[in-house]
């Protein structure tokens, strides 16, 4: 197998579309994507929009953003590259949240956030379901479909256990490409700088 096979998508038969996962190829050097993972929250025929599910800020505590936002002890992810001066955020609280729109079985983003607040400051909201993002991924028509063209992604499925859980995050980009098998597994061993291997 070439190099240029090696990295190359073969078969990339999942389609984008609300709820799959698109896991960047490994050469991408950008400082929100590079070797990311995103959640498409929507896909359609006017384009496309997800959260960086493994890119966090380090120095920003969530009540930071807001002056009346409760105490919460999650992490804050950087979402991607737009609106980065707003706040979004994604639950498994379903119908306790009205406005909610589903992504998936049982996760959900936006609703009502002052119900938000409410559930945080009476322990039912916590990072165990509730993550925010500062700013979000956005492609315009087409644009998605053109990046999968060049095997800048790779699209794949993924769990809401998987999706809410960021003690585990530096390692998403890598045990997702393992999950899909021995070619993407050299890919998730692939330094990042090939230079210094």
């Amino acid at each position: 197998m070439s190099e240029i096979d090696l990295f190359k998508i073969e078969h990339n038969k999942i389609e984008p579309e609300r709820g799959r996962i698109l896991i960047s190829e490994p050469f991408a050097d950008d400082f929100y994507f590079k070797r990311s993972v995103v959640l498409l929250i929507e896909h359609n025929e006017h384009g496309s929009m997800g959260f960086i599910l493994n890119n966090y800020s380090i120095k920003i505590p969530v009540t930071s953003i807001l002056r009346d936002m409760p105490d919460f002890g999650g992490r804050l992810s950087l979402g991607g590259p737009v609106s980065t001066d707003s706040l979004f955020y994604m639950h498994t609280l379903g119908s306790k949240v009205e406005g909610s729109i589903p992504i998936m079985h049982n996760l959900y983003w936006g609703g009502d956030f002052d119900e938000i607040k409410r559930l945080i400051t009476l322990g039912t909201a916590n990072e165990t379901n509730l993550r925010f993002f500062l700013g979000y991924s956005g492609w315009s028509e087409g644009q998605l479909a053109s990046e999968i063209s060049r095997n800048s992604w790779l699209v794949s499925e993924s769990k809401v256990g998987e999706i809410m859980n960021t003690n585990e995050k530096k390692n998403l980009w890598k045990q997702s490409l393992k999950n899909l098998g021995q070619k993407y597994e050299l890919w998730a061993n692939f330094p990042e700088d090939p230079n210094l291997n």
